[in-house]
């Protein structure tokens, strides 16, 4: 009706409207709807903003398919087709091996790596080598970061290989994510193979292509590429000589790698010494703030000496143990458990059994037994949602308070939305704990998940049917069932569901080729009679098929057909379900309808490699037509079309006019990228500095000026400082003599040296024109404005970093001030405006000072966000802090437990995942380092 049902839904909404990157849809109607709703808002999201797809004018218009108005993923590498989810997999296991705050004496390793990239041509791939959990995924990651950081010009393509047998051990996906991230970054748009063994074979000569198109070095790095499936098969392009700019690292356990690699430059990892376990298990316990003695700290070094003790997840876990039962048991006795521990294994069993015992009952543990034993024989892990409805007793707070434990002791991590084994140790630890029995169990384990996983796609059929929808079948049913059956050996099961149309196409839409092409090898078929299955399957599917929408699915699923067929090679039997596919959507759609275009282009491609070059022509030629009058001229479905026809010219030897329509393409994509973004943001950027550097060479203007600023900038980001320092030292000369000393533009390249200067501990040169920066502003801008602010702040921050303290006050006075006029006395940005300028008393010794503004920023925290947000506690840690070093120690004691109470709230509202130490709002501190000088940090300063 209009009305805020609860003054709690009013609280929450006037907090989501403040933050700038929530977004609320305004929704009367039923739950379903709402959930509808929210689908297709995100949907729209990821497209627009992390896919980088162009939204059109159709969207509003009938076109048979909402995502007709969109141009799909497939679109930026031509008729590749490309998985958005294996891509966030990598990104989220990068993130995962990147997750800890210790080096562990990394130094060295990385001397030896930059030694690499260094190196002169030609050079081996580096062997990183080291036993199970040493630490290969840390350093490889941590380097990575460095590299990014430090050489922006170099390209790195890493790929993160997780247990065998999943989809990221898959060689043939691997060789075709690498190929497609080179394309990315080389902005080419080729056809690519999809046969496996053609893909494998033919990569080595587009890593010569796509690196001589490049200007600086290319890292491919490999993490744990032995538990490739027959890694040195498939990878023979190793042992070739590498482009000259190509270097290669790949991490094995030195126990499984390869015998032809061991003769390649290696780095082994060493055995942690007896400092870096030290640091490594007071980390753990000091963030569980528990304090060993010092003979308990010798009896763990004292363990921690063999070989299979001293790696990197042996001495974690062990710190974890220790830390998760010292505030509440007998820290002697775990330690006397632990030193039974003679490998990784055996002490992830001594945790599996502390966590057994932790549960109220023995339904909860056979729970946990199933929990982990249906995660370890799936393909890609399983979700929490098909958890919940294969054991329709496990409640949410059930399951919620084990993965808490499971995931804290390094059992379990999550995965794109999935539950897996953190490390094979844990996997193998389970097998020993609950599948003594051995395949059998295994086995009945993977029945369970083939019976969920057939009643799934049963009921996703009959929706199916039901509403005339393709897109029902999930990538889940896709991804576990047929790999179930083949891990099963039931060949039957398994052809039976390879002639589920909807199961293929969605393996095959995804990229997922070459599984696809092994499971059919499986059950004894060869392409030919694959090809004739799927076709009779089809028209099996066609008889049942009435109205539009079902017959634009048909469209669909006969398309599917062709392109597969096509990849295979099958050219003449690929034709006939093309051409299906066109007849039926140019009936039930429309001839001039962009699904009709897409059916052209994709029969035009068999036509190409079948070398009918004038039927191809033809084709090409009616979809661009099409496309052109359907999205307008500058739309990236056009630019496809003008690059399948420049292809075509170019196998025809007419070069003029391939190159002109080759021109007209790149014009359209560099257009379509810099207004959307998409995923060749990263060539563009470089093109866009050349075209900044031309643009500096004519004359004094204002214009030029600012494109000088902006160079500077982009070199500043890129940690390239010298030249940053010339280009924004020439724009600030500009700007001085075409607009006066005193223009609000030179207050902007004044800033800019200032922050470079800052950047390069020049902090008097920074001083000098941050206050220059700020006389103009304070001039020439209103009060409030962001830009005066922004040069308070820093120049603030500086004042502080120079100890020049007095200097510092008035400027965080002064942001205090201008918060106020900004956003009102009540804001959270004026709090943490307040707790800034308190921290700075502080350090003054002025305590009297500081008290009054951290009870007004804990007000205005508390009056925000409520009592039990994080931003409260922090404050309230300092305000403990104030009340111990003023002696009063009841007070600080109170203060101090409120805090903590607010952060065990916090850690298990979100289900173990504790947040950073380091949040949002600023940095926190513990009563122990009361008495530093540097124990109050300002919020917002990382």
């Amino acid at each position: 009706d209009g009305k805020v049902s609860s003054v709690s839904v009013q609280q929450l909404i006037e907090q989501i409207s403040c933050m700038n990157k929530a977004k609320m849809i305004d929704h009367v109607g039923g739950k379903e709807e709402g959930a509808y709703e929210i689908y297709n808002c995100v949907e729209k999201i990821i497209k627009q903003d992390i896919l980088g797809c162009e939204m059109t004018d159709l969207e509003g218009k009938d076109l048979g398919n909402k995502e007709d108005s969109a141009a799909p993923e497939e679109e930026v590498f031509g008729d590749v087709l490309w998985d958005a989810h294996d891509e966030q997999e990598q990104m989220e296991a990068f993130q995962q091996a990147s997750n800890s705050t210790c080096e562990l004496g990394f130094e060295k390793y990385f001397e030896r790596l930059n030694d690499l990239v260094a190196a002169p041509a030609p050079i081996p791939p580096l062997l990183v080598s080291g036993g199970p959990g040493s630490g290969k995924s840390l350093l490889l990651s941590k380097w990575i970061q460095l590299q990014q950081k430090h050489s922006p010009n170099t390209l790195i393509l890493y790929h993160f290989v997780g247990r065998p047998m999943s989809t990221s051990s898959e060689s043939a996906l691997i060789i075709k994510r690498l190929t497609l991230k080179l394309m990315q970054h080389s902005w080419l748009v080729s056809p690519l193979t999809f046969d496996p063994a053609k893909l494998l074979e033919e990569f080595p000569h587009w890593l010569e292509k796509l690196s001589a198109r490049h200007q600086g070095s290319i890292i491919i790095i490999i993490d744990s590429i032995d538990q490739i499936q027959q890694a040195e098969k498939h990878m023979k392009w190793l042992i070739d000589p590498l482009p000259v700019n190509v270097r290669v690292i790949v991490s094995v356990n030195v126990e499984t790698c390869p015998q032809a690699w061991r003769l390649w430059p290696t780095l082994h990892l060493d055995p942690l010494n007896s400092k870096d376990v030290k640091s490594l298990i007071s980390a753990e316990c000091n963030s569980a703030n528990v304090k060993l003695t010092k003979e308990q700290e010798k009896k763990l070094e004292r363990h921690c000496r063999s070989a299979t003790t001293c790696n990197a997840l042996y001495v974690t876990l062990l710190g974890k143990t220790i830390a998760c039962v010292g505030n509440t048991g007998n820290i002697d006795e775990i330690l006397q458990q632990c030193c039974q521990c003679q490998d990784t294994v055996s002490l992830y069993r001594l945790v599996l059994r502390s966590i057994q015992e932790s549960l109220q009952s023995d339904k909860e543990k056979d729970l946990l037994r199933e929990i982990l034993c249906v995660i370890g024989v799936s393909h890609n892990g399983v979700s929490e949602s098909e958890l919940m409805e294969l054991y329709p007793e496990l409640t949410s707070a059930v399951l919620a308070s084990l993965l808490h434990s499971l995931h804290k002791m390094c059992l379990l991590t999550y995965g794109c939305g999935l539950l897996k084994f953190q490390h094979l140790q844990a996997w193998e630890m389970v097998k020993l704990e609950y599948m003594e029995a051995g395949e059998n169990v295994i086995s009945a384990y993977r029945q369970k998940l083939v019976e969920y996983f057939t009643m799934q796609l049963r009921v996703l059929i009959y929706i199916c049917f039901s509403l005339n929808s393709q897109d029902r079948v999930t990538w889940r049913s896709a991804d576990e069932l047929p790999w179930l059956f083949q891990q099963q050996g039931d060949k039957q099961k398994l052809h039976k569901c390879l002639l589920n149309l909807f199961v293929s196409q969605n393996l095959y839409k995804r990229g997922h080729f070459a599984e696809l092409l092994s499971y059919w090898q499986l059950v004894g078929k060869d392409k030919s009679s694959m090809a004739a299955e799927y076709f009779d399957s089809l028209k099996e599917y066609e008889k049942s098929s009435e109205g539009e929408e079902s017959m634009i699915c048909l469209a669909d699923l006969y398309e599917t057909l062709g392109r597969f067929l096509k990849d295979l090679g099958l050219l003449s039997q690929a034709v006939g379900p093309l051409q299906r596919s066109l007849e039926i959507r140019e009936t039930a759609l429309d001839p001039d309808h962009p699904r009709v275009a897409q059916s052209l282009h994709q029969l035009a491609g068999v036509y190409v490699q079948w070398k009918k070059f004038g039927n191809a022509e033809q084709l090409y030629k009616q979809a661009l037509e099409i496309s052109e009058n359907a999205y307008g001229a500058e739309h990236p479905r056009v630019a496809r079309e003008l690059d399948a026809l420049a292809t075509l010219y170019q196998k025809q030897n007419k070069y003029e006019q391939a190159e002109q329509l080759r021109k007209k393409s790149f014009k359209i994509r560099q257009k379509a990228a810099r207004q959307k973004g998409s995923l060749c943001g990263f060539a563009l950027l470089r093109q866009r500095a050349l075209q900044l550097e031309e643009l500096t060479l004519g004359k004094d203007t204002s214009d030029n000026a600012r494109t000088l600023n902006e160079l500077g900038v982009l070199y500043y980001l890129q940690n390239n400082l010298e030249t940053a320092e010339l280009f924004l030292k020439r724009s600030l000369e500009m700007r001085e003599r075409v607009l006066g000393s005193d223009h609000p533009d030179c207050a902007q390249s004044l800033n800019n040296l200032a922050a470079l200067y800052n950047e390069k501990k020049h902090y008097d040169k920074a001083e000098e024109l941050y206050e220059k920066a700020l006389d103009i502003r304070r001039r020439a801008l209103a009060p409030d404005h962001p830009s005066l602010a922004y040069t308070v702040k820093h120049l603030a921050v500086l004042y502080k970093k120079m100890g020049k303290l007095d200097k510092a006050v008035p400027l965080y006075e002064l942001a205090v001030e201008i918060r106020q006029k900004s956003f009102g006395p009540k804001h959270p940005s004026v709090a943490t405006a307040l707790v800034n300028l308190a921290v700075l008393y502080c350090q003054m010794k002025k305590q009297i000072e500081a008290l009054p503004l951290y009870e007004r920023a804990l007000k205005i925290y508390e009056d925000s966000f409520g009592q039990m947000h994080p931003r409260v506690g922090e404050t309230l840690k300092n305000l403990a802090v104030l009340s111990y070093e003023r002696g009063d120690f009841e007070k600080a004691a109170e203060l101090y437990k409120r805090a903590m109470e607010i952060k065990e709230a916090e850690t298990l509202l979100i289900g173990g995942k504790a947040t950073s130490r380091h949040s949002s709002s600023g940095d926190t501190f513990s009563l122990k380092s009361a008495l530093s000088p540097n124990a109050l940090l300002e919020h917002g300063q990382r």
